[in-house]
């Protein structure tokens, strides 16, 4: 299992943290001749050296390079005029590929660091990139048909404080269900529920009324799920 956790915590940094978006979009418009594909792939090769620390990793990390690599350039090619679907399909594939390679790696865990040896380090570390970042993410495609449908007013929010507000909203999330206060996130929730009230209550505007509810929703649904599962993880090791 804790194969898995590092491959996967390897392709949310790639995919989700050292990614920019004018990479993603390089990508879109040279496809197989973008220079920032190859070198996103290498990023993802290189994480996995690092998580395991042991150059006995070559092959997996080789093996992740390559699947990879095949698995971007098909949703280049194929996910063009349908970005959300193949967003999805793009992402379980990826996380097939992983699941696929962490059963046939029989690989010992070998890390010189004591505290990286136990999975609950692991566990906790993948959940928070998770939603730190790639949450953020997922929820921008999900969100994209209805953001755009949303008319362009005047908007006098910080910059990216909603993006920060979820992040910090989710890791609490995660933090009450770890420790096993779910009072806290009854509370968070509640808290949140008052404060979006009154935007609702002055919006006149029903478009936006569902998207900040849809958006709210989903985020406290993804801190919930990815709390439940780190926790059960840590039950079992």
């Amino acid at each position: 299992m804790l194969i898995m956790i590092k491959l996967f915590l390897a392709h949310l940094i790639g995919d989700f943290v050292l990614q920019p978006s004018s990479w993603v979009e390089e990508k879109k418009a040279k496809k197989i001749k973008s220079g920032k594909l190859y070198l996103h792939i290498l990023i993802h090769g290189v994480l996995v050296l690092v998580l395991f620390w042991n150059l006995g990793a070559i092959g997996l990390a080789l093996a992740v390079l390559i699947l990879h690599y095949l698995i971007d350039l098909l949703k280049i090619y194929r996910g063009v005029n349908h970005p959300i679907r193949w967003f999805i399909i793009d992402q379980g594939l990826h996380l097939f590929s992983l699941g696929f390679l962490a059963a046939l790696w029989v690989y010992p865990d070998t890390s010189w660091v004591g505290l990286f040896q136990g999975s609950n380090f692991w566990i906790v570390t993948t959940g928070i990139v998770f939603l730190s970042f790639g949450v953020s993410i997922i929820m921008a495609q999900l969100m994209h048909p209805w953001s755009k449908s949303l008319e362009k007013g005047d908007d006098h929010s910080l910059t990216n404080a909603g993006r920060y507000i979820g992040i910090l909203e989710r890791l609490l999330v995660l933090i009450f269900i770890l420790v096993g206060q779910w009072e806290g996130v009854g509370f968070l929730i509640a808290t949140k529920s008052v404060f979006r009230f009154g935007d609702l209550k002055e919006s006149q505007d029903r478009k936006l009324t569902e998207y900040i509810l849809i958006g709210t929703f989903l985020s406290f649904g993804f801190a919930i799920v990815t709390g439940i599962i780190c926790d059960f993880l840590i039950q079992i090791k």
